[in-house]
């Protein structure tokens, strides 16, 4: 779904709406949610000094929020799943900023030449290995191909990977994007199609 000020994958939830949960601003800014097992540390929580990972996200998707606002929120707040279901972040801004904010564990602040989420806690992995699913190391090939490039990352080269890592069956990957900052850019395919490559092009401030 693509609005003026906005790219992201439509997630119908229970309420009707499509809420923008995996997507990017015009402003760079960047975010992910990924399903996770839960932990009784993050289970949902009503109250003003609580706030779930599925508005969180939202909010930064919109531009509701900044990276910096959003640190306050995690350490002023305490982050937890949504009422239905169990989620970890990835945020990051323009600059490269990124936070992984995993609801009932913690987050993590990281600036660094890319960064990576999976469906498994990264800041506390024996939380949640017993559920690692056989044979899935997709996480593992995509450190391995990261970690080959030096500086120079191309469109073609993160499709590339996309491709290398994505899910087919009853969990297909139905949309991958790239995001290209300094090209204002979204380049997209759906349903594992990597032979046609869509893009939406921000438009530019008048």
């Amino acid at each position: 779904m693509n609005e003026k000020e906005c790219f992201y994958i439509g997630i119908l939830r229970p309420d009707g709406s499509y809420h923008s949960y995996h997507g990017v601003n015009q402003n760079g800014n960047v975010g992910t949610l990924l399903y996770v097992h839960g932990n009784s540390a993050g289970a949902y929580q009503d109250g003003d000094d609580c706030m779930t990972i599925a508005d969180l996200t939202e909010q930064f998707i919109k531009a509701q929020v900044s990276f910096d606002e959003v640190l306050q929120i995690v350490k002023s707040k305490k982050i937890v799943y949504a009422p239905d279901s169990t989620m970890q972040a990835m945020l990051s801004d323009f600059h490269g900023r990124t936070l992984v904010i995993e609801p009932g564990i913690g987050y993590r602040e990281e600036q660094s030449k890319y960064s990576l989420i999976t469906n498994y806690s990264l800041i506390k992995p024996e939380s949640t290995k017993d559920f690692i699913v056989p044979d899935d190391n997709r996480y593992e090939l995509a450190l391995q191909f990261l970690d080959s490039y030096k500086n120079d990352f191309s469109i073609y080269d993160a499709f590339t990977l996309l491709n290398t890592v994505r899910q087919e069956g009853a969990w297909a990957t139905r949309v991958s994007f790239v995001y290209s900052a300094n090209e204002r850019t979204v380049y997209y395919t759906e349903n594992n199609h990597f032979e046609h490559i869509n893009k939406f092009i921000f438009p530019f401030d008048e």
